[in-house]
């Protein structure tokens, strides 16, 4: 959420920046700052209005100490008209704060000047390539075949236990998932993130703090009953471990990494980009989040892509590194990036990873603060990144590493998995 003083402060450069995120901002920025106008306003009327009554107070005080009694009672009749103005600016107050904090969640947050123009991800912007395509033979299977044949991943099952995106990892497959969950989680501790097993559901605040609600596209499992919410991504318990906190500025890198499961109803997703692991509503991913100074978020952003990208090198697959587009951004996002790997079986290219710097959007709606000396609180900043999702890499290593004698495992991989070939 963006912080008043912010609009009030660049207005113009907002709305103009908005627009990249194809967000016509103008007519709401526009209110929120005549509310907040009245805001100020009012709130002065009603301090003006307190003065006067405590003034008041204390001059009936000394009027019946010395006996004037019939003045005292016609300041207090004055008193009784202060009150009934007291409350109804009050109100006024209350209304217009709860009108004002409505507008400004209904506000994207600011891209940053990198970010491209575009309205989908035909306009993001492919960065850089790295790796080898492999070269398969004419027999080569898509991974939902590969599953099949070697008994791995059970997708009819899952259909029939719970539904469609919903698979069984069995034997060899199970233990591919564990492996890769143990080998990014143990990469993340050696690059100095510190480990967290996160809940899976959270509540109304923390999903609001992270900028998952208010949920419009509807992704989110709500438990009606108890009125919480499985989470998308362990970023959201993560990050609201921070919620009502003012660091310090020693605290500064806060590295935190999560291996959790997730859960994303997908609604809208049809068709044969959704077909095996390419999109499920339940999925493994291991998380890396971290809490910066304002002053150096875009520095650890450039860190944690090029750790990402170590990942990638490791497992030994072809990926590349894109940069969103102002559509293709999220409502949260002030600059994304996002990790592809090239499915050989599929020809094209599946995400696996998005890291993002948030700037002080999060911050500012968990009211995630730090102090620098004895100055006043500031507003941290927040990043997170994928490292890595499982189902697409799991594809990939399906797919890109299957032979006659059957699928190959990355050397990384082997300490964990207690085998080179499925």
């Amino acid at each position: 959420m963006l912080h008043i003083n912010f609009i009030k402060l660049n207005k113009q450069k907002i709305i103009d920046l908005l627009k990249v995120k194809n967000f016509d901002s103008e007519n709401i920025i526009n209110k929120i700052i005549l509310l907040d106008d009245k805001r100020r306003e009012t709130q002065k009327a009603l301090d003006d209005n307190l003065s006067q009554s405590k003034s008041i107070a204390k001059e009936i005080g000394k009027l019946f100490k010395s006996g004037e009694t019939d003045e005292a009672n016609k300041l207090k009749e004055k008193t009784v008209l202060l009150k009934k103005i007291s409350k109804e600016l009050t109100k006024t107050l209350d209304h217009t704060i709860k009108k004002i904090h409505s507008l400004l969640t209904e506000v994207p947050n600011v891209p940053h000047s990198s970010v491209p123009e575009g309205n989908s991800e035909e306009h993001n912007e492919i960065l850089s390539e790295e790796g080898d395509f492999p070269k398969l033979s004419e027999k080569a299977l898509p991974h939902w075949d590969i599953a099949t044949k070697y008994d791995i991943i059970d997708f009819e099952l899952g259909n029939k236990v719970t539904g469609a995106g919903f698979p069984f990892y069995k034997g060899k497959g199970a233990k591919l998932q564990r492996a890769l969950i143990n080998f990014f989680l143990d990469e993340a501790v050696k690059a100095g993130y510190f480990e967290i097993q996160p809940p899976l559901f959270i509540n109304e605040t923390s999903g609001f703090g992270t900028g998952q609600l208010p949920d419009k596209e509807g992704q989110m499992y709500h438990i009606q009953n108890d009125n919480l919410y499985a989470i998308p991504t362990a970023e959201v318990p993560i990050t609201n471990m921070y919620r009502n906190v003012i660091l310090k500025e020693d605290d500064f890198p806060i590295k935190n990494v999560a291996y959790s499961n997730c859960f994303r109803r997908e609604a809208g997703s049809y068709g044969k980009d959704v077909r095996g692991l390419n999109r499920l509503h339940q999925f493994d991913k291991v998380e890396i989040v971290q809490i910066q100074h304002p002053e150096k978020s875009y520095e650890t952003l450039d860190e944690m892509k090029e750790y990402i990208a170590s990942l990638i090198r490791k497992l030994e697959l072809p990926f590349r590194i894109i940069r969103l587009c102002g559509g293709d951004l999220s409502f949260a996002s002030a600059l994304t990036f996002d990790f592809e790997v090239y499915s050989a079986a599929q020809k094209k290219w599946l995400e696996v990873s998005s890291v993002s710097n948030f700037e002080s959007f999060q911050a500012n709606r968990m009211k995630l603060r730090f102090k620098s000396g004895n100055g006043k609180p500031q507003i941290a900043h927040t990043l997170n990144g994928s490292a890595l999702a499982l189902p697409r890499i799991v594809a990939a290593l399906l797919e890109n590493n299957q032979t006659e004698d059957g699928i190959s495992i990355p050397e990384v991989l082997v300490k964990y998995t207690g085998f080179k070939v499925i």
